[in-house]
C-alpha cells in the first residue's frame, strides 16, 4: 500500500467499521468482533505511514477544493503521525475496555455507542493528518459533534446538562474565536496550509501577532485552558470509556495537538520567538495548571479529580510549547503521548472500581487494594506517571518540559512545574495510600470483567515500557522541533 492509500485508508476503514457495527445491532458478539477488527486495521494503516515519515518523507493527499484555493486535504507530519498512532493504538485497548464496562454494567444502546467511537476515530485521524487549517477546522467540529451522543449516552437530566455545557462551549470558541482566528489568517498569509516556520512573514505588529495568538488559544476550547475548560469536567457524566476517549484518545489531544501544530505551523516558534506580545501564554498556562491541581486535590469524586487532573496536565504541553525553544517543544509533543498512556490507565481503574463496587468517592476507596489489586496497581503506575516520576511516561514527557523550561531561562515555569508536581502527588498519593494501607469494608467483591483488567493492565505496562523504549516518539518529537 502506498502512503498516499494508507491515508486514505487510515480515513475510511472507521466509517466502514462504524457501518459494519451498525449492521450487527442485533447480533453483540459479532458488533464487537467488528469494533476490534477495525480498530486492529486502523492501527496497521496508520503504523504503514510510520517508516516513510522517519526517514523524512511527507506524504499528501488532496480530495476535494472546500474554498477557492483551499482543498480537503491531508498530509503526514511528526506531530500528525504521532498523534494518529497514539489515537489509533489507544483505541484497541479501549474497545476491550469497553466490551467488559458496557456488558458489566447493563448500558443501553450499545450499538449506538461502539458507531459513534468508530466515527469519533475517524475525526481524529482527519485532524491529524489535516494540511491546512481548515480541514483541521472541519473534522474538530465533527469530533464535537459525534461525541455529544457520547457524552449525553446516559439520556437523563444531568447527562442532558452535562451535554449542554460540552457543546455549547466547544461549538461557542470555535465560532467565536477559532473561525475568526482562521479567516483573518487567510487574509494576512494569503494561505491555510501547514508550511514548517510558519506562514505568518507579511510584517504584522508585535500587537497583531499576540492577539491572532489569543484567538487560536482560546478559540481550539479543547485545549481546556481556564477559563474554558468547564466542557470537560461537565463531560463526566459519560461512561467511563467515553470519558477515556475525552481525556486519552481524541478529543483533549486534538485540542493541544491542534494548538501545538498551530504555533509550528502557522505562527512558526523561531518566527514568534522572543516577542513580547506572546509572553503571557506561559503565565495563562501556568495558572491553569496550579488552579486546576488545587481544584483536584479538593475533589472528593474520583472522576471529578481525574478531570481537573486532565485540565492541568493539558496546560503543561500548553506552557511547554509556549517556552519557545526545540527542547520545549518536543516536550509539548512527548507529553501529549506520555499522558495518554497515564491518564486512560486512571480512568480505566475508576470505571472498573465502579463496575466491580459501585464506589465514585476518593473516600470510599479505603481498602479496595486488597481486592481489586490490579486495578490498583494499575492505578499507582498512572498516578506516578501523573506525577512524573521513573519509571514511567510522564517522567520522559517532563524532563524534556523541565530541560525547555531551563534553556529558556524561564524560572516562572520552573517554579509551576515544580509546585504542580507536589501538588499532583498530594492528590493522587492519598488514593494509593487509602487502596493499600486502610482498612476498608469487608464487603465481598473483586476485580471488574476480565477484558476491563486485561485493558488496564496493557495500558500500565505501556506507560512503563514507554519509559525504556521512547525512541520512536522522541525521534518524532525531535524532528518536529528540529531539536
Amino acid at each position: 500500500m502506498s502512503p498516499e492509500s494508507a491515508i486514505l485508508a487510515a480515513l475510511a476503514v472507521p466509517v466502514i467499521g462504524a457501518l459494519a457495527i451498525a449492521a450487527c445491532d442485533r447480533r453483540p458478539d459479532l458488533r464487537e468482533t467488528a469494533t476490534l477488527a477495525t480498530s486492529v486495521i486502523l492501527l496497521a494503516c496508520v503504523a504503514s505511514l510510520l517508516r516513510p515519515v522517519l526517514d523524512g518523507a511527507r506524504p499528501e493527499v488532496a480530495l476535494v477544493e472546500m474554498l477557492p484555493g483551499i482543498a480537503l486535504a491531508f498530509r503526514v507530519e511528526p506531530l500528525g503521525m504521532s498523534f494518529a498512532l497514539l489515537a489509533s493504538a489507544l483505541w484497541i485497548v479501549n474497545s476491550l475496555y469497553s466490551i467488559g464496562y458496557m456488558r458489566g454494567n447493563g448500558e443501553k444502546h450499545q450499538t449506538r455507542f461502539y458507531v459513534c467511537f468508530a466515527l469519533a476515530l475517524a475525526s481524529t485521524m482527519g485532524i491529524a493528518f489535516s494540511a491546512n487549517l481548515l480541514t483541521l477546522f472541519v473534522f474538530y467540529e465533527a469530533l464535537t459533534l459525534i461525541t455529544y451522543p457520547l457524552v449525553t449516552h446516559h439520556g437523563d437530566d444531568e447527562a442532558r446538562q452535562g451535554g449542554r455545557t460540552y457543546l455549547g462551549l466547544l461549538l461557542g470558541t470555535s465560532i467565536l474565536f477559532l473561525l475568526p482566528a482562521i479567516a483573518l489568517t487567510w487574509a494576512i498569509a494569503g494561505t491555510l496550509d501547514f508550511v514548517p516556520g510558519g506562514i505568518l512573514r507579511s510584517g504584522l505588529s508585535n500587537a497583531a501577532i499576540g492577539g491572532l495568538l489569543a484567538l487560536y488559544v482560546f478559540g481550539i476550547g479543547k485545549a481546556a485552558l481556564m477559563p474554558v475548560h468547564r466542557w470537560l469536567p461537565a463531560a463526566m457524566v459519560a461512561p467511563t470509556p467515553v470519558s477515556a476517549l475525552l481525556h486519552a484518545v481524541a478529543v483533549v489531544k486534538a485540542g493541544v495537538f491542534s494548538l501545538v501544530k498551530v504555533i509550528v505551523y502557522v505562527f512558526g516558534v523561531d518566527q514568534i520567538a522572543g516577542l513580547k506580545s506572546v509572553d503571557w501564554l506561559p503565565f495563562v498556562s501556568g495558572f491553569t495548571i496550579i488552579a486546576a491541581s488545587i481544584i483536584a486535590l479538593r475533589s472528593d469524586n474520583l472522576k471529578r479529580r481525574l478531570a481537573y487532573s486532565t485540565v492541568s496536565q493539558l496546560s503543561y504541553v500548553v506552557l511547554s510549547v509556549s517556552l519557545l525553544t526545540p527542547l520545549s517543544v518536543a516536550g509539548a509533543a512527548l507529553h501529549i503521548v506520555a499522558h495518554a498512556f497515564g491518564k486512560i490507565t486512571l480512568f480505566f481503574a475508576a470505571g472498573a472500581i465502579y463496575t466491580a463496587s459501585h464506589k465514585t468517592e476518593v473516600s470510599q476507596l479505603d481498602g479496595i487494594g486488597r481486592r481489586m489489586p490490579w486495578t490498583m496497581a494499575a492505578f499507582a503506575i498512572g498516578a506516578l506517571s501523573m506525577i512524573g516520576l521513573p519509571p514511567t511516561a510522564g517522567f520522559v514527557s517532563k524532563w524534556f518540559i523541565l530541560s525547555g523550561a531551563m534553556a529558556a531561562a524561564n524560572w516562572v515555569a520552573v517554579a509551576v512545574i515544580a509546585a504542580s508536581t507536589l501538588l499532583n502527588a498530594g492528590y493522587f498519593l492519598p488514593i494509593v495510600y487509602r487502596a493499600f494501607f486502610r482498612e476498608g469494608d469487608d464487603r465481598a467483591h473483586g476485580e471488574a470483567p476480565a477484558t476491563m483488567v486485561a485493558a488496564l493492565a496493557l495500558t500500565a505496562l505501556a506507560t512503563i515500557a514507554f519509559f525504556f523504549m521512547s525512541d520512536i516518539p522522541v525521534a518524532l518529537a525531535r524532528r518536529l522541533a528540529g531539536a
